[in-house]
């Protein structure tokens, strides 16, 4: 435990439990994260390194910093240090078949959103899904991936991953989507440009007044995204979700999230899967009929 006013002496910055508290306060007011006590020294070696970026002495010299600057690269990087992105191509790999039946059901072209798309696993994932859904490189699928980390969503729109990314791909999957690079890109693969055609990567922070989304989507990823937010959090994040679902969209969630619990607005169709109850979807239709005649 942090003591109130010392640190650990074998610490090269000052630390105390109220720059914690502090570092948590902030992370939720700026990206709705809720960190729990448990996580002072990922805290600590996290944002550690943006005091040895800066010449910060003190946890508390950094976030006065941080405050009184109101730099938006800081901020940005400050998040970005906080945020956690396991992910990897066919994460809970039985949502894609459900992905892949309800795309041949709908009218085109199709869209979908993927609401965190770390280092683009996900996203990709879902374009193969529909290129193999639909038989083709091209099918009628548009992706939009976003993300609150910028630095993710760079590698994510380069595409290029380490071999081992791929590796428990078949070899279908590897030589339909992926080129292997040689020479001095030897053990690395990037995905084709058909399937880079597909999404468009951009910054969002769910918390956010204004997603600047401005259709609605036939299905939404958010898969291992709101274990990070407290319970008002969520569900205000997914009030926000109805109005930008068809009548008919799927919404995607992770395997330890249930979406039940926090929001009426949905059902369960399948395994960490939702549909709109029936009540969202006549206040989601009449919500977009309001906006069609204004």
């Amino acid at each position: 435990m942090l003591k109130k006013e010392q640190h650990d002496e074998g610490r090269e910055f000052n630390f105390t439990a109220q720059d914690f508290a502090r570092v948590r306060h902030l992370i939720y007011r700026h990206a709705g994260i809720s960190l729990s006590e448990a996580k002072s020294d990922m805290v600590y070696s996290r944002i550690g390194r943006r005091l040895r970026v800066l010449g910060a002495t003190s946890f508390k010299q950094y976030l006065d910093i941080l405050e009184s600057e109101n730099n938006p690269a800081e901020w940005e990087a400050f998040t970005n240090a906080l945020t956690t992105n396991l992910t990897s191509f066919f994460r809970e790999e039985h949502h894609f078949p459900i992905l892949a039946d309800h795309l041949l059901t709908l009218k085109k072209p199709i869209r979908i959103w993927c609401s965190a798309a770390s280092t683009g696993e996900e996203p990709y994932t879902i374009a193969m899904t529909a290129c193999e859904a639909f038989g083709s490189l091209n099918p009628p699928v548009e992706i939009v991936a976003t993300d609150i980390d910028t630095n993710v969503l760079s590698t994510a729109a380069r595409g290029v991953y380490p071999y081992e990314r791929v590796s428990k791909l078949s070899e279908q999957r590897r030589k339909r989507f992926f080129l292997k690079g040689t020479g001095l890109n030897d053990g690395l693969v990037a995905v084709k440009k058909e399937l880079k055609a597909m999404i468009t990567f951009s910054q969002l922070n769910l918390l956010d007044e204004d997603w600047a989304l401005h259709e609605s989507f036939d299905a939404i990823f958010c898969r291992n995204v709101m274990i990070y937010f407290d319970k008002p959090t969520q569900a205000k994040i997914l009030s926000r979700f109805v109005p930008l679902m068809k009548s008919h969209a799927l919404l995607f969630a992770g395997h330890s999230e249930n979406f039940l619990y926090v929001s009426d607005a949905f059902h369960l169709k399948g395994k960490t899967v939702y549909t709109l109850n029936d009540g969202s979807q006549l206040k989601r239709s009449g919500a977009h009929a309001k906006e069609k005649t204004s």
